[in-house]
């Protein structure tokens, strides 16, 4: 059983950075697609990127294209969202997520494992 745990979430002015962590305990880290989907409050569930397993692809979706970058350190199980250039439009829960597989996917049901959210919100 794959558990993830998010972190470095909080408050924020627009035009401001956060960056978030991801810790990744059970199965075979190194060989999973990770991913990063956000909520808004009355909204779905929504991709915002992916990295593959050794971190050789890294798609985004266009709304946070050039503002945010994702990474994985697979020697410490860990995946990261850096969000520079904030805007109160990316205030949302975002949730870390793992699917077991080389294969990557953008799409939150392609997903197994997902970690319990943390907020962020950006004030404008």
């Amino acid at each position: 059983q794959v558990q993830l745990v998010e972190s470095g979430g909080g408050l924020v002015q627009a035009g401001g950075s956060l960056r978030l962590s991801c810790a990744a305990s059970g199965g075979t880290f190194s060989s999973y697609a990770m991913g990063w989907f956000r909520q808004a409050p009355g909204k779905e569930r929504e991709f915002v990127a992916a990295i593959s397993w050794n971190g050789g692809s890294t798609p985004y979706a266009v709304s946070v294209k050039g503002r945010f970058t994702i990474s994985r350190d697979n020697a410490k199980n860990m995946v990261y969202l850096q969000m520079n250039a904030l805007k109160p439009e990316d205030t949302a829960v975002y949730y870390c997520a793992a699917r077991p597989s080389t294969i990557m996917r953008l799409t939150a049901p392609d997903y197994t494992y997902w970690g319990q959210g943390t907020q962020v919100t950006v004030s404008s």
